[in-house]
């Protein structure tokens, strides 16, 4: 069993920089390929970004490419989302989430293990 755990959110104005972090306990990160996703009140809950097991695989949602970076670190077991020039629209709870498959990354159905999501909020 992998628990997740996010942290790193808050209250941030538009235009300023957060740094989410995930760290997995009772268990080893490195076969799982890792999501950030978000859901805004009144939302469906939709994919940020995507890492491959390795590392040395991203993929972005189109409304965060450029501003958002994700990265690993299989021997802290943690996986970060950097976030930069954040918009109001940013605002969500941010979830992480690691599935075995690497071609179904953006897809919210079908992952092994969620977090339990961090509040983000960025003010106009």
């Amino acid at each position: 069993q992998v628990q997740l755990v996010e942290s790193g959110g808050g209250l941030v104005q538009a235009g300023g920089s957060l740094r989410l972090s995930c760290t997995a306990s009772a268990r080893t990160l490195t076969s799982y390929h890792l999501g950030w996703f978000r859901q805004a009140p009144g939302k469906e809950r939709e994919f940020v970004a995507g890492i491959r097991w390795s590392g040395d695989s991203t993929y972005y949602a189109d409304s965060v490419k450029g501003r958002f970076t994700i990265s690993r670190d299989n021997a802290k077991n943690t996986v970060l989302l950097e976030m930069n020039s954040l918009k109001a629209e940013d605002t969500a709870v941010y979830y992480c989430a690691a599935r075995f498959s690497w071609s179904t990354i953006i897809i919210t159905y079908g992952y092994d293990y969620w977090g339990q999501g961090t509040q983000v909020t960025v003010s106009s």
